[in-house]
């Protein structure tokens, strides 16, 4: 920890081409003397938490960038498609707390799949270079799907690594929840798409958001930093060339390459508005 006090990493969810993108701008800022992954709380919510064990893990941010340049062999494409997300509509729309909301999202999400009638352990092993918890403040999010509280996994919680990202990237409809320690979790993207409260106490805090729109005004990135009140932070968000990247299809293994490389581009444009917070 420095004399500026705590700096949070916050990853936010984005599918397969937020992974690629949330990369390439972690390197192209790290190319710019802005190294953002020495954050002392790192905050990984879906896509996010695939990141943040990455970058904790000491894994050179160089071979994971060129890693999501090469041949997605290892990844199974997914599709959120507009049946299955009209699904999860009327969980949110009807009265209740939040809560009540995400554990109706937790019965489409069981309804849609049971746990564990897909094997994704294989995939998300082959995303992490190191399948152990870092000695690192990580905090990775998910849902329960029972009770609809978020649940944060860390080094302490006693979980192992490669469960707590694939619950936190457990996305109902596409994905089976996820069964951890006797419960079923689902992606913790479900509460918010980035989850920045959990990094509650940081002062210097940069999110970095592939879907920066939540399903809640309370659950906002802007109102969840207007809550924790870091003294400075930063929201980044795709540009126009990233979108146009990424596609329709968040989770086409596809799009990687091309969602890397325009995070790369993009990170040139936010050395300005990210890196005085950093040295805020």
């Amino acid at each position: 920890m420095t004399g500026r006090g705590t700096s949070a990493l916050v990853l936010g969810g984005g599918g397969i081409t937020g992974i690629a993108w949330e990369l390439g701008i972690l390197t192209g800022l790290a190319r710019a003397g802005v190294d953002l992954t020495g954050a002392d709380i790192v905050v990984g919510t879906s896509a996010g938490s695939v990141v943040g064990a990455q970058v904790t893990n000491g894994v050179p941010l160089e071979d994971l960038y060129a890693e999501q340049l090469g041949p997605a062999d290892a990844e199974i494409g997914g599709r959120l498609s507009r049946i299955a997300a009209l699904k999860l509509v009327p969980p949110y729309v009807l009265p209740g707390s939040g809560r009540d909301k995400l554990a109706r999202v937790g019965r489409v999400a069981h309804a849609s799949h049971a746990p564990g009638s897909v094997d994704r352990e294989g995939v998300i092993r082959s995303r992490l270079p190191v399948h152990d918890w870092p000695d690192r403040d990580l905090r990775i999010t998910a849902v329960d799907t029972t009770s609809g509280e978020l649940t944060v996994f860390g080094p302490e919680s006693g979980v192992d690594l490669v469960a707590a990202v694939a619950a936190s990237c457990a996305v109902p409809t596409v994905w089976p929840p996820v069964v951890v320690g006797g419960r079923t979790y689902m992606d913790g993207g479900m509460r918010s798409t980035a989850n920045v409260d959990v990094a509650e106490g940081a002062e210097r805090v940069v999110v970095l958001a592939p879907l920066p729109r939540s399903v809640s005004k309370k659950t906002s990135i802007r109102a969840q930093l207007e809550r924790v009140g870091p003294r400075a932070w930063s929201v980044v968000t795709p540009d126009a060339d990233a979108l146009a990247a990424f596609g329709r299809n968040l989770l086409d293994p596809a799009k990687r390459a091309v969602a890397a490389e325009a995070g790369l581009r993009q990170a040139r444009d936010l050395v300005d508005q990210v890196g005085p917070v950093w040295s805020a």
